[in-house]
């Protein structure tokens, strides 16, 4: 059965290779979990019920686990390739994992049942934005918290990127109008809730060569277009004010 739809681009075989590689789960998953992590306000819920939006091949389960210590895991994902993948981590891993075959627009989780929501390098491969970002707060518990770590058009619009992988180039945004998407559907977030991460593998059009070599400064925080943002944003609780 396959759960794929025009709501969601498929990877290329480069990606999809590219996904269960050491520079994945070393150089960006668990650097953005771990930079998640210190995005929180306060302590992250204890225990928490947790959903993995758009888990591809379940790479992430190991790093949620170390991290956040979920009593429950759940993991969506379009592609039926790829939970099948999932299914197979996390038994390498023995973790009991609830795998569902879902659109992220159209997530098929009960309203208010999660407490934390990871979304990893998933949103620019969504065609309906917005459609996602409503299932998201609608499954979230009140006070529960999205984790949503993106890479922004700057990133993606590169001939590298373009290259090698396949996106939906007409719905990718800049870091601003991201946050801005998150603020509109009703999330809460303040500055020190998000982080613009300024990675080697993010600048993609030399990889921060330039700069290893001492042929060029990278540029500071406000000068600089940026291509990775991270927000803790919550869901707020009933009565107070959005």
């Amino acid at each position: 059965m396959s759960y794929l739809s025009d709501n969601y681009v498929e990877e290329t075989r480069f990606g999809f290779w590219f996904l269960r590689s050491h520079t994945w789960q070393h150089h960006v998953l668990r650097v953005a979990i771990n930079d998640l992590r210190g995005l929180f306000s306060t302590l992250p819920p204890s225990n928490p019920v947790l959903l993995d939006a758009g888990c591809g091949q379940g790479k992430s389960f190991q790093y949620l686990r170390q991290v956040f210590a979920p009593q429950q895991l759940i993991g969506v994902d379009a592609d039926p390739h790829s939970l099948a993948l999932s299914t197979a981590e996390a038994a390498r891993q023995g973790m009991a994992v609830e795998l569902i075959g879902s659109d992220c627009a159209t997530l098929a989780v009960p309203d208010a049942s999660v407490d934390l929501l990871f979304c990893h390098q998933t949103f620019h491969h969504l065609v309906e934005q917005e459609k996602a970002l409503a299932e998201f707060y609608r499954v979230l518990k009140p006070g529960g918290y999205l984790m949503f770590a993106e890479s922004t058009e700057a990133y993606i619009d590169t001939w590298v990127i373009r290259w090698l992988f396949r996106h939906p180039m007409h719905v990718q945004k800049s870091a601003a109008q991201y946050l801005a998407m998150i603020r509109d559907q009703g999330f809460q977030f303040e500055d020190h809730n998000v982080s613009y991460p300024y990675l080697w593998w993010s600048r993609a059009k030399d990889f921060g060569l330039l700069e290893r070599l001492g042929l060029r400064r990278p540029k500071p925080f406000g000068e600089r277009e940026e291509t990775l943002v991270n927000v803790v944003a919550r869901k707020p609780l009933e009565g107070d004010a959005r």
